[in-house]
């Protein structure tokens, strides 16, 4: 039977996850040079529009019907075929069409995410071919794999909120973006609006509450523990990253403080519904301190990961997994780790989930932006790349001045 409760926490839990998109665009829109700001903002707002159409026409499908033990599901469920208002999901608390509408909104801000490592460089038609392709072929997939009752639940993975169906294959998608567009010509020295990326943070932070505490479907003691481990991994590692970057450059930089509360957020997205408050901690120093190497050893490296999508979401992604088979309590959601009852098969399963969704993300990205420059450029001129706003859409963010 319909819970009323349940069903108004999950519309909101829906509304909050929605509105880490438009947070998303203000955090890559302040990181980025005043002339770029309104391309990067689109590419997150137009997710929006075109993966919800994907997902009611076939998206929710493939992910979320039959196909069990599979890598995809089936066709079954095309525009919410076989649903109605009264349809029921899972026990029944809730309605499957508010399933549809939480799961949509995960949908739409993965490949956003994947933007902020080529900004600047590639052209809005080449974006759209991507968006369409990366979600029927990479997020989808792994969506329907590890939830759908697909290949990767069925071997035992866990994933409470998407460390790897969210972050660690956007993460990889961005690293093979960054290797396949190659560098900026002219890279953005500072950030034009750090006030813009401290509200993008802020309404990310907010945003995921719905985000982890709402991947529980309802509401009891593991969405209280979600909710509270995830404050708590994100304020450890804002301020681990916070003092690491004191410590090494001898300034406690903002947006080094607003970065890995990022980081601290993917990083326990996995684990949300699995730990204790003390091993979320754990997790969010962890984070702190691996992601800010990710994105020191990246610099050394030379890859133009332009705001730092693979050293904060595909390591994080990856890390908060493989910790999850270290730390899970069988106490919070019914899973024992490495740590917490010896099960050194979980972990062992945890790590290859990881290996796995990385080069598979790796792959079919770089193959897929091979595909779509023989259909179109991806990469913009030297011309456009210089003033992208103007060049690709004919606006500007600012007539004079910044905020």
């Amino acid at each position: 039977m319909l819970d009323t409760g349940h069903t108004g926490f999950m519309l909101l839990a829906t509304s909050l996850v929605m509105l880490m998109t438009p947070g998303l665009a203000f955090f890559y829109g302040g990181l980025v040079g005043r002339r770029n700001v309104l391309t990067i903002m689109y590419q997150s707002f137009v997710s929006l529009g075109i993966t919800t159409i994907i997902w009611f026409a076939f998206g929710y499908s493939l992910c979320f019907s039959g196909g069990e033990g599979a890598i995809i599901g089936n066709l079954d469920k095309m525009f919410l075929n076989g649903v109605d208002l009264m349809t029921p999901f899972g026990d029944g608390e809730i309605p499957e069409f508010l399933f549809f509408a939480y799961q949509m909104m995960f949908a739409i801000i993965t490949p956003a995410l994947i933007t902020g490592a080529f900004a600047n460089r590639v052209r809005f038609p080449a974006y759209l071919l991507f968006l369409v392709a990366w979600l029927v072929l990479v997020y989808f997939p792994f969506v329907h794999m590890i939830w759908g009752g697909g290949l990767l639940a069925e071997w035992g993975v866990k994933d409470f909120a998407g460390g790897i169906a969210v972050h660690n294959i956007a993460g990889m998608a961005a690293l093979a973006s960054v290797l396949y567009v190659g560098r900026r010509r002219k890279e953005d020295s500072v950030p034009h609006s750090i006030p813009l990326v401290a509200l993008g943070t802020g309404l990310l932070w907010f945003g995921w509450y719905g985000f982890n505490a709402g991947s529980e479907l309802l509401v009891d003691n593991v969405t209280v523990t979600a909710f509270i481990n995830t404050d708590i991994a994100a304020s450890c590692a804002a301020i681990t990253w916070m003092l690491l970057e004191w410590s090494l450059v001898k300034k406690p930089k903002f947006v080094g403080l607003l970065t890995g509360a990022v980081a601290g957020l993917a990083t326990i997205t996995p684990a949300a519904g699995f730990v204790t408050p003390g091993s979320a901690a754990i997790i969010g120093v962890s984070a702190g301190f691996v992601c800010y190497l990710a994105v020191s050893m990246k610099n050394r490296l030379g890859w133009d990961d332009a705001l730092d999508v693979w050293g904060v979401h595909g390591v994080g992604g990856a890390l908060g997994i493989i910790m999850l088979g270290l730390f899970a309590n069988e106490m919070v959601g019914g899973q024992t780790s490495l740590f917490y009852g010896g099960n050194a098969t979980f972990f062992g399963i945890q790590v290859a989930a990881v290996v796995i969704s990385s080069i598979y993300a790796f792959v079919f990205t770089w193959v897929m932006l091979w595909a779509i420059n023989k259909v179109t450029p991806v990469k913009t001129t030297e011309v456009e790349e210089g003033e992208l706003d103007v060049s690709l859409h004919g606006e500007t963010a600012y007539e004079s001045g910044s905020i």
